[in-house]
């Protein structure tokens, strides 16, 4: 995909804004939660969470559907209170602070909430005056916001004459109109195809760069273990594991992956190959076998010639199958 020469963020990153709070805090925890409880009738659905995010990183919220992500973020944003404990960012408490809080982020929802009835300029426009942005500032940060997002030639075009790609840049740029302190991007790449999510990811990682904190979460490993320096790993509710992603993989994985595909595997084959490994599992007509070291595994395999190989480093897909298991979970 090609496009304008991004504008770093730091181009509008020194504008003035009167309308929001300063705060200053580059020690502490841009934001923290304490021990989060939420109910749905019976069901308790979130179950003493607790994390808290720097300024300057990129936090991953990663876990199978159904794990607490949306109610989580949800509770964050002020849309939920929780029944127990506390939300604590930029000198307030959610959701007491809830328009404090606010005037510090920016959220990228996972669908599209663009106007269709506005063009590019006007979606942003719009949006800058909700947070009382004087025009003279809006005259200067629109046209810059949109040159990072690579869509200066789109300045009038409605949403529906953009890409699915070009909505999304949209929509990061919307949510970069009042300059924030913490971006919360809820899926932000579903949908996009490689050079898309491969443009989405370099605009984050420049925000980073430049000094914004990022709130992630989606589905896709290899995203989350490019883009994160920590991870949040939800299930049923809970945190079952935080941590760098290398940090993670090293601690919860062998180094080595070889998966083993082609044929029908009889048992008595696995039988014979399991000494060579620490892990086997099966996954349809696949089998993944886990090592820290492989040369007896290799060697035994060539007694397969029908068999194709993929030998790999472990990664942090395996790591959230190994942690969630890889059965299919219903609900978001």
């Amino acid at each position: 995909m090609s496009g304008p020469t991004p504008v770093s963020s730091g181009a509008f990153a020194h504008q003035q804004q009167p309308a929001v709070t300063a705060y200053s805090g580059e020690r502490e925890p841009l934001l923290q939660c304490e021990r989060l409880v939420k109910s749905f009738g019976s069901l308790q659905v979130i179950k003493g969470v607790s994390f808290e995010i720097f300024p300057g990183e990129c936090l991953g919220v990663i876990g199978p559907n159904g794990a607490g992500k949306t109610t989580t973020l949800k509770m964050l944003l002020g849309l939920l209170s929780p029944e127990e404990g506390h939300i604590r960012a930029f000198g307030g408490e959610m959701p007491r602070d809830a328009l404090l809080i606010k005037s510090h982020l920016g959220v990228v929802s996972q669908f599209d909430t663009l106007d269709p009835d506005f063009t590019c300029v006007e979606n942003l426009a719009v949006f800058g005056g909700y947070f009382g942005l004087p025009k003279a500032l809006l005259k200067t940060r629109i046209p810059e916001l949109l040159a990072f997002a690579a869509l200066t030639t789109k300045s009038q075009d409605k949403p529906a004459a953009l890409s699915g790609g070009m909505k999304r840049r949209l929509s990061l740029a919307r949510a970069l109109i009042n300059n924030p302190q913490l971006l919360v991007l809820d899926e932000p790449t579903t949908g996009l195809d490689p050079q898309a999510r491969h443009l989405m990811w370099e605009r984050l990682q420049q925000l980073v760069q430049s000094g914004k904190s990022i709130l992630l979460t989606t589905h896709f490993m290899d995203e989350a273990e490019r883009l994160c320096d920590r991870l949040v790993v939800l299930d049923q509710g809970q945190i079952i594991a935080q941590g760098s992603p290398q940090a993670l993989i090293a601690a919860h994985l062998e180094a080595h992956v070889v998966e083993a595909y082609g044929v029908e595997w009889q048992e008595a084959d696995l039988a014979a190959l399991q000494p060579h490994a620490e892990r086997v599992e099966k996954s349809g007509e696949t089998v993944f076998f886990y090592a820290h070291e492989v040369s007896g595994l290799l060697h035994a395999l060539q007694a397969y010639p029908r068999v194709r190989i993929l030998h790999r480093p472990a990664n942090l897909e395996d790591l959230f199958l190994k942690l969630t298991g890889r059965q299919m979970r219903e609900g978001s």
